[in-house]
């Protein structure tokens, strides 16, 4: 049946592969080498024109000056070299999934290719995750961005020396924001961190169980030395007319206001979804990609691997790429892989444990849960109010009544945040899940190839 199958999808799509990885991260990288290892065709579909993602990004501005960058170039290069000695591996960077074609094909969108449709026997979801970014007013004011989002602009090769920056929100990814803004010459004044001193004590203590993580933190943090580390604090107000010039931030029941030429504000990461609910695959409540021991989904074809099944950083998503890549390619059956199958469980579950503390002592506290006034925008693609959206009946309501989320983010930004302000299920997606010619579009209404 599968020969047949295979024929099927070979006749009616450009392109077959027996293994389609989707995203260039850590977890998609690792994915593709553990398949192609095994000897299956594989294809890394990748929406940067570098691989890496957001944890490994690749530019002009991040050229290994750190230990870490040094360390996470060494790692992504390794794997970018092992990957090309494999003649059955194909990479399509710059290319974007557009929507899918049935249960086992994906119209995609090349920079290289235009439109193009490819089918594949398994299909390993790598998604990552994207941030959350919630609002205040003045965040949409020009030098505001997330933290995240600083990262990804100072390694693309924005400039920053001599910048006062203010990173706040909540999380690990502040931390890695500090030291790229700091590396990159700017000076950071203060680091805003929405969860309890007592909790990120205990997080911090906690590190003590990881040697490696303990270093890392104090490598990207040099022990706050400097620097203004406020906890229980939270980004209240940004001012400015042509850009932003200052910061109000809530300090318990008093404000502080300081002085800045920008502000990196995210609370946490979002595991990216789209494709895996497009496709059918089970979601948690958590908003999480369900997966079993072996990285399988609830669609026996689709595997899911990295922060789209829970965001626990790159080591976690390393793991759980390898597990998909062998599941997916059919060598996790194999007597000879337990062994290794075995240390790759007992690896993952020690980040996962580790993700779970994090997730612990980093959960959103009511202040943040808590909407702002009514006049700050919510949806920054529409001018849509936080008040507007305040008086719909839920998700869909919003959408009809204010063109909340019908922008060019499409809710990804405003969505999250009304899901945490007034607990609204994200709507489902519909394709196409980017914005895309019509020469692509019409790509899967062509008739398919004649049978021989």
């Amino acid at each position: 049946m599968t020969e047949h199958f295979t024929q099927y999808f070979t006749e009616q799509f450009a392109q077959h592969f027996g293994v389609v990885v989707i995203g260039g991260g850590p977890a998609g990288l690792n994915a593709a080498l553990a398949a192609a290892r095994a000897g299956a065709s594989v294809a890394l579909v990748d929406d940067n024109p570098r691989a890496g993602g957001q944890i490994w990004r690749q530019g002009p501005g991040n050229r290994g000056k750190s230990p870490q960058q040094a360390s996470q170039h060494a790692q992504l290069h390794a794997l970018l070299a092992a990957l090309q000695t494999h003649d059955g591996f194909t990479h399509w960077p710059s290319t974007r999934v557009i929507a899918p074609l049935g249960s086992h094909a994906l119209l995609l969108e090349s920079a290289a290719h235009g439109g193009v449709s490819i089918s594949y026997d398994r299909l390993i979801l790598a998604t990552g995750a994207r941030e959350r970014l919630l609002p205040f007013p003045g965040w949409t004011l020009p030098g505001v961005t997330g933290a995240g989002g600083l990262q990804a602009l100072i390694k693309g090769g924005m400039p920053v020396r001599d910048e006062r920056i203010v990173i706040a929100g909540s999380g690990p990814l502040l931390m890695a924001s500090l030291a790229t803004a700091r590396e990159a010459g700017a000076h950071v004044i203060a680091v805003v961190e929405q969860a309890p001193a007592l909790d990120v004590a205990r997080f911090g203590a906690s590190l003590l169980r990881e040697p490696a993580k303990l270093r890392q933190a104090i490598t990207l943090t040099r022990g706050f030395t400097g620097l203004r580390y406020w906890t229980g604090s939270m980004v209240r107000e940004a001012r400015g007319t042509d850009r932003v010039r200052q910061v109000t931030i809530r300090r318990g029941a008093r404000d502080v206001t300081l002085d800045c030429d920008r502000i990196a504000c995210g609370y946490g990461l979002l595991p990216n979804v789209t494709l895996a609910q497009a496709l059918g695959c089970a979601i948690s409540e958590a908003g999480e990609i369900v997966v079993d021991d072996e990285q399988r989904t609830s669609l026996a074809h689709v595997y899911a691997a990295g922060e789209c099944t829970g965001v626990g950083g790159a080591e976690l998503a390393c793991v759980e790429g390898e597990i998909a890549g062998l599941a997916a390619s059919g060598a996790a059956a194999e007597p000879a892989a337990l062994q290794t199958l075995q240390a790759l469980l007992a690896r993952r579950a020690r980040w996962r444990r580790f993700g779970a503390r994090v997730a612990t002592a980093f959960a959103l506290r009511d202040a943040a849960r808590t909407p702002p006034a009514d006049t700050t925008l919510l949806c920054r693609c529409e001018d849509v109010s936080v008040g507007e959206v305040r008086r719909c009946a839920d998700w869909r309501d919003a959408k009809l009544q204010t063109r909340c989320g019908m922008g060019p983010c499409q809710g990804r930004i405003c969505g999250a945040a009304a899901n945490l302000y007034f607990g609204w299920p994200a709507a489902m997606p519909r394709p196409p899940f980017n914005p895309a010619q019509i020469g692509t579009l019409m790509t899967a209404a062509e008739p398919p190839a004649a049978t021989q």
